[in-house]
Parts: C-alpha cells; structure tokens; sequence
C-alpha cells in the first residue's frame, strides 16, 4: 500500500525516522488545500482563529505591527512548516501570516490535530521536539536583535535562509535566491533598509558574499558564520530519549 505524501512527514523525517503510519497520519493533515498569491493574508493579528496550517509550496512570514506603526518579522517559513501554531492555545491570532511568493497551505482544524495526538502519541513527542529546535533559532534572533552588530544580524539571516532553502533542494550549497527585499531584511533584524543595504556591501567588501541578479554566492562560509556568531540549531541535536516507531 502506498503512503499518502507529506510535506510535514518529509519536513521531520529529515530528523527522526517515521513509520508509515506515522506519515500517513500526518499526510491526514494536509488533505485540503488554499492557494495564496504573493502579498495575500493568511491570518492578521486579532482574527478569530481555529484553523493551523501546513506549508506545501511557497514562502511566507509571520509578523506583528508595533505600536508605532513598524513591522517585526518574526519567522520566514518555508515548504513542510506548521503554520499559526499558537492557534492551538489562542482564540485570537498573535501574528499575522503573509505569502511572499505564491503559496499553496493546507488547513486543518485544532480539532484534527488533538486526534492526531490521541491516536498517535509518539506524534506528539516529535511535534514538541521539531517546535523546540524553532523555539531556539528564535531565541537566537531575538538575543541578536540586542546584542549583535547589524553586520552579524544580516549574516546570520542569509546563513538561515540558505540553510532553510536547503530543506526542500538538498542540491543548493554556497548560491541561491535571495527572495527578500531590503525592508523585509530590515524588518527581521530591527534595521533600516538603507542599514540593511550597507551591511550587505560591507559583506562584499570583505569578501564574504558576493550577489548578482538576486543571486547570493557564499564566498567564505566559514568566515561568515564567524561574522554572524551563527550557530545552525538542526546541528547537534541529541534524540536518544525519543521511543522508536511501532
């Protein structure tokens, strides 16, 4: 019997080793599908919510509106995230959600999710671990927001941007497509776009990046994740606790 496809399945299969019935019953997740164009809302912040979602195709990002009228970026999400993961404990929507590019999703009720868990209880150990390891990146950007250089902040968000691309195109190693503008850059590292702008020079200037025709070209990744003080949280990951499928 053939197993139902899952961008989810696929997205944590990268990290633990899923039975088939495991990835049939997140393929459940994922059997209806809302097709988004670049710049449509998803969700805005205060919306009543009751629906999460799977990305299947496209990149997004979540953001809230400051009390003056900025823009805080909070997450990129690509291929095989789960989406509005704090609707499951909120009535009311704490971030808003915008395609960047044409977007496929699939919802689901919070409801789909709790049957999930029941029936699959194991399901539920890997979906904490996988939110755990996004829960640190974040906690990696907001201490950079603080602390770090701006030369860092954006060196660290195209380490993460590449290493995210590489999730689903296991061929992309030092070039890929920088599909951001310099006020989303801004918005996600707490700069300007003419900030934004200078640092990605000075990152060329160094030597360290080179870009062309929306293309970034990694020249010296090493010295990047230097400049960055990047750490890559699906790196050193310690799974031993976590029972093996049945």
């Amino acid at each position: 019997m053939s197993v139902p496809t899952s961008c989810f399945a696929d997205r944590i299969g990268d990290l633990v080793a899923l039975t088939a019935e495991e990835r049939a019953a997140l393929a459940g997740l994922e059997e209806q599908e809302r097709h988004l164009r670049r710049g449509a809302t998803l969700q805005r912040e205060r919306d009543r919510v009751s629906e999460l979602f799977i990305l299947s195709k496209g990149i997004m990002m979540s953001f809230v509106l400051l009390d003056d009228g900025s823009r805080q970026i909070l997450r990129f999400l690509f291929p095989g995230d789960m989406l509005a993961a704090a609707n499951l404990v909120y009535r009311e929507a704490p971030e808003a959600i915008v395609a960047l590019t044409d977007a496929i999703v699939c919802p689901f009720e919070r409801d789909a999710l709790g049957a999930l868990v029941e029936s699959h209880p194991r399901l539920a150990a890997v979906i904490l671990m996988h939110h755990q390891i996004e829960r640190v990146a974040l906690t990696d950007r907001l201490a950079a927001l603080g602390r770090a250089s701006a030369k860092a902040r954006v060196a660290a968000l195209l380490l993460e941007w590449r290493n995210r691309l590489r999730n689903t195109d296991k061929g992309i190693s030092t070039v890929f497509t920088l599909g951001l503008t310099q006020e989303e850059i801004g918005d996600a590292t707490g700069l300007t776009a003419v900030h934004v702008n200078r640092m990605l020079r000075q990152l060329e200037e160094e030597a360290l990046i080179s870009r062309k025709a929306g293309r970034v070209t990694f020249l010296d990744e090493r010295g990047l994740v230097r400049a960055a003080h990047y750490i890559d949280r699906h790196d050193g990951l310690d799974l031993s606790w976590l029972p093996p499928g049945r």
